[in-house]
């Protein structure tokens, strides 16, 4: 094997070794001994061997979980509360070069905001709101994390963990408004029922033939039904009365 084989060898490896192909969702920083060059977009690409590198950055919108934060809220309930973060890096170079790890560093980021949003309202502003406090978290974050070129899509909470008494007191809690709001209801209906009987009774009164319809009704329906019971309506006129005891 003669020398041009060889360098024509050498030469074939390091061509090989320098392809890099860049998948269409992410970015590559170009490095040369150690400097930043430019990014690389998308596409089939060749860096030098052993001279230049390249850092791959995705730049879909990426999640991670914010880990259980012990929190004492304003009503000084103590709650352990985790959430989801969403984000997107659009500025690749600095997102590299402002932060050393920039996940970590929103996680920490997440983590305080979450203390310290939760830590200042009421346990049932946190139960009833969390979409606000969502919000609020993601405000104070994304005013860091917009100087290293990342957005922050979205901040969810997604458990509120309590203690076992404090649940049980919220059980009872919910279980006696239930009981009142039936018994509410309950107190309408015969409300309603009670104003349709005076109507009724104001109507009847208004109107004898209203009496002998209803009376006529009444024998209608005992007679559709199967039984051996038999009535004779009497006038009122008819029937004996009492007389009452002179003293």
């Amino acid at each position: 094997m003669n020398r041009f084989t060889i360098l024509f060898v050498i030469l074939g490896i390091l061509l090989l070794a320098g392809i890099r192909i860049i998948f269409e969702y992410k970015r590559a920083l170009k490095f040369r001994f150690g400097k930043y060059i430019k990014t690389l977009n998308p596409g089939f690409r060749w860096i030098i061997p052993f001279i230049e590198t390249i850092q791959i950055v995705d730049i879909r919108v990426i999640t991670f979980n914010v880990n259980s934060q012990e929190v004492m809220t304003e009503d000084n309930v103590p709650c352990s509360i985790d959430g989801v973060v969403f984000f997107k890096i659009n500025d690749p170079e600095r997102a590299v070069l402002e932060v050393e790890e920039y996940k970590f560093a929103i996680t920490q980021l997440a983590q305080a905001a979450l203390r310290d949003v939760c830590g200042k309202v009421e346990l049932d502003t946190i139960l009833s709101k969390r979409e606000e406090m969502g919000r609020n978290i993601k405000e104070i974050v994304e005013l860091e994390t917009k100087e290293w070129g990342i957005e922050i899509n979205d901040v969810k909470i997604k458990d509120i963990q309590l203690p076992e008494n404090m649940r049980r007191m919220m059980a009872n809690q919910a279980e006696a408004e239930r009981s009142r709001r039936a018994r509410i209801i309950l107190a309408l209906a015969e409300e309603q029922a009670a104003r349709k009987l005076l109507e009724a009774g104001k109507l009847i009164d208004q109107s004898p033939s209203a009496i002998k319809l209803r009376l006529y009704q009444t024998l209608s329906n005992i007679a559709a039904e199967k039984n051996s019971t038999i009535l004779f309506p009497f006038p009122e006129e008819v029937l004996p009365t009492k007389k009452k005891k002179s003293k």
